[in-house]
């Protein structure tokens, strides 16, 4: 082996090996690699090619690179975006490299040339290793089957082994650094050994991979493409025998230790051999993964111990809320037959009230008091019967329903569950929302409770339900019936001051940052935020209320961390500006064709001013206000009625004939309907009619009949609480009410005079200056 020792310009390779007689391109973007591109093209446009043994590598060293490179000619250099090259070159001779120069413009390596021991191989020797590559070459194409006849008669025409090698190795699709391996082996017949080894290698590699493609196309359909790629991969592991699946074992070791009814086991452990033979890569068994935990995070049998105390219930209700004595007795005595009853026999209870009243607080405090889990339902606005009972897991994205849920995130069998909103569930095509609740709170089905997604009875008579609404009328009939009605009321002023005081200012306080000495909010200021800047049944709008007040005071105390706010009747405009709302206040004097009325709304009570004039007409009846059907039905009503007692009062039949009775209610903005209004409408109208004066200090509610019969209405406590603040001494209430008056406390009473009435003659009698 002669050797020729020269310098010349260098160009590191990464994953890329260049052999002899091979015309190759590449891209080039390092800053050295194309200054010694720049100087081989003013020099003879020879370059030396070497491959570097780490592709990251971004400034190789000498160790970084392999012993053996090319030299070769450029033929093309094109320059493309972002200063990047492609040059295009034609592998000519191996060379060693010995090291480099030190030039640091760009990479220059000391080489030197080499010629193999072609020539010294006895000519038998030489012909048999021609045969001997030739025939390697020829199996290896048999085997693979895509080569093309062209390339093989070129190969058997080679007589030059050395290029025969060189020739074979760039046309195999084989990693550079087994090309590399060809490329450094100098002596011939080292690079005979390496080639024949490398094609064979091959060989057996693509007959074990057809083998193994023989194997699963007798197994398998070949149009079900994810059908075979599963039964690839099971082959796969049988060959290596890898038969275990980690995932797969953490899911048996889950099951093992969880306490479930035998049905769950039985089906858990039959999905998880399923799993076992998927493909982890494959969408189903992302589906069947998302299963399998869901079953596995479910509390089947495990539950919390309950604190049945019942003097720790009601402490834990009177530290949480100020008032609703009522509610609080009835849910103690709900509490108390929960106690005593067997498994699933206790009543399911539903607070009805305005909002801001405390229903849902009144059901965490209730989990608190029996040391219960919680879990809160938002039903508002459901209307997919899925939302309740799950998807059926064939579904792309299928999830279980909210109740099933609610109980692994619980993580106990036995939570107390807040159905929040639950008469602003709806229906559609999809399904009826109410319905799939039907089977949720009746205690005779919920026991065995199947959701879409699980598959599998899912017991929730354990589960203590708790639901909450805002009006009645919006719970259909059979979900009302399954249910105990507590009703959360409005709210006193008085109520409201104590609740502000003693929670609300303190919790704003602690929320905004505040000390307890830094801020003093006056119980004059308390009682203004609740008359002039709230109008609500609950509390809500008062806890805002009282939270923006903390935050102007907040931004005072950061200005002066001495500073020490006090907010009084007097400069409360300062912290939360005009007020919103004026007193009401009842009328000043009698008035004739003016009465005072008394309506119910969902966020409370509000007193109505009906206003009748009797104008020269055609004898219409002209209503205005926004009022609603049924309270324009109860107008006429109380007309039919106030002419059917005309002559009582000398007026002439033609009368109605001659004249329009015109009846507004102020507000116009606001909708106002219901018959509550029918004896206040009818006083107004027969005050009109007869020119005689109605009381400023009565207000009434109650609906009329066509005989003049008084009927009982709903939402007597807000109605009287809002006569109360507004000064009212007298109120005609229906006689069938009487009885309600037992439940409202004395707070609201004292003060008022109560009339019960039958007929609208006793109102007369109550509401005409005499």
């Amino acid at each position: 082996m002669e050797e020729q020792i020269i310098n010349m310009p260098a160009v590191a390779l990464r994953g890329l090996t260049i052999l002899p007689g091979m015309i190759a391109h590449f891209d080039v973007s390092r800053e050295r690699s194309l200054r010694a591109i720049e100087e081989a093209m003013e020099q003879d446009q020879k370059i030396y090619l070497v491959t570097q043994k780490n592709v990251d590598r971004e400034d190789p060293t000498q160790e970084d690179l392999y012993q053996m490179g090319i030299v070769a000619d450029i033929k093309q250099v094109v320059r493309l975006q972002n200063d990047v090259v492609r040059i295009l070159v034609d592998g000519i001779s191996r060379a060693k490299l010995l090291g480099f120069t030190g030039c640091e413009k760009y990479l220059e390596a000391e080489i030197c040339y080499f010629d193999s021991n072609k020539d010294s191989l006895p000519e038998d020797l030489r012909e048999a290793m021609l045969l001997g590559v030739r025939e390697a070459f020829h199996r290896y194409a048999a085997v693979i089957g895509k080569i093309s006849k062209e390339l093989i008669r070129q190969i058997d025409q080679y007589e030059d082994l050395e290029k025969l090698i060189d020739y074979v190795t760039n046309n195999l699709p084989v990693s550079y650094e087994l090309k590399q391996q060809v490329l450094e082996a100098e002596d011939i017949n080292d690079r005979y050994q390496v080639i024949v080894s490398l094609l064979l290698s091959q060989v057996e590699v693509i007959s074990i991979k057809n083998e193994l493609q023989k194997k699963v196309k007798i197994r398998v359909d070949k149009h079900q493409k994810e059908y075979v790629l599963r039964e690839q991969l099971g082959v796969i592991r049988e060959e290596l025998g890898e038969n275990a699946d980690s995932e797969a074992d953490e899911y048996e070791k889950k099951l093992s230790e969880l306490d479930a009814p035998d049905y769950v086991k039985e089906k858990t452990k039959k999905e998880i051999k399923r799993f076992r033979n998927m493909s982890s890569s494959s969408s189903e068994s992302t589906v069947e993964r998302g299963y399998i935990e869901t079953v596995l995070e479910l509390p089947w049998n495990k539950m919390s111990v309950d604190n049945k105390d019942l003097d720790h219930a009601a402490q834990v209700l009177d530290d949480d809320h100020y008032g609703l004595k009522d509610v609080k007795e009835r849910i103690l005595e709900f509490l108390a037959v929960r106690n005593l009853t067997s498994k699933g026999e206790s009543p399911i209870i539903c607070l009805v009230g305005p909002p801001g009243t405390g229903k849902t607080s009144i059901a965490r405090s209730i989990a608190s008091a029996l040391e219960k889990k919680y879990v809160r339902i938002s039903l508002g606005g459901v209307r997919d019967e899925a939302e309740i009972r799950g998807h059926r897991k064939t579904y792309i994205g299928a999830m279980p329903g909210r109740i099933v849920n609610g109980l692994r995130q619980a993580g106990v069998s036995n939570p107390l569950m807040l159905l929040d909103e639950i008469d602003k569930v709806s229906s559609d095509y999809k399904g009826d929302t109410s319905a799939a609740l039907l089977e949720v709170l009746d205690s005779e089905q919920n026991c065995r409770f199947r959701d879409h997604y699980v598959e599998m009875p899912v017991d929730l008579s354990e589960v203590l339900f708790i639901a909450t609404a805002n009006e009645v009328s919006g719970i259909p009939k059979p979900l009302l019936d399954r249910m105990e009605l507590i009703e959360v009321s409005s709210y006193t002023e008085n109520e409201k001051f104590h609740i502000a005081k003693e929670h609300l200012v303190e919790k704003q306080k602690s929320k905004n940052g505040i000390k307890k000495e830094q801020l003093t909010i006056t119980d004059g200021a308390l009682k203004d935020i609740i008359r002039l800047y709230t109008r609500e049944a609950g509390v809500r709008s008062l806890e805002r209320t009282i939270g923006k007040l903390c935050r102007k005071a907040a931004r005072e105390i950061f200005k002066d961390s001495e500073a020490a706010v006090k907010v009084t009747k007097t400069n409360l405009k300062t912290y939360l500006g005009n007020p919103k709302y004026s007193p009401e206040k009842k009328n000043d004097h009698a008035e004739v064709g003016i009465v005072r009325g008394l309506a119910w709304t969902s966020v409370g009570g509000v007193t109505l001013e009906v206003e009748v004039n009797v104008l020269p007409g055609k004898g219409e009846l002209v209503l205005t206000g926004k009022l609603g059907d049924v309270m324009k039905e109860s107008a006429q009503a109380a007309l039919s009625y106030v002419r059917s007692i005309s002559e009582g009062y000398g007026i002439d039949a033609e009368f109605y004939t001659k004249h329009d009775i015109h009846i507004h209610i102020p507000e116009g903005a606001v909708p106002k309907d219901g018959p509550s209004a029918g004896i206040t409408m009818a006083t107004a109208m027969l005050s009109a009619i007869t020119d005689r004066a109605v009381r400023a200090d009565v207000a009434m509610t109650g609906e009329i009949t066509l005989r003049g019969r008084v009927l009982p209405i709903g939402g007597l406590k807000e109605k009287l609480l809002a006569a109360k603040v507004i000064g009212i001494k007298t109120v005609c209430i229906p006689n069938d009410n009487e009885k309600d008056l037992e439940e409202i406390s004395k707070e609201i009473t004292d003060g008022m005079e109560i009339v019960p009435v039958e007929k609208f003659s006793q109102v007369e009698k109550i509401a005409f200056v005499k």
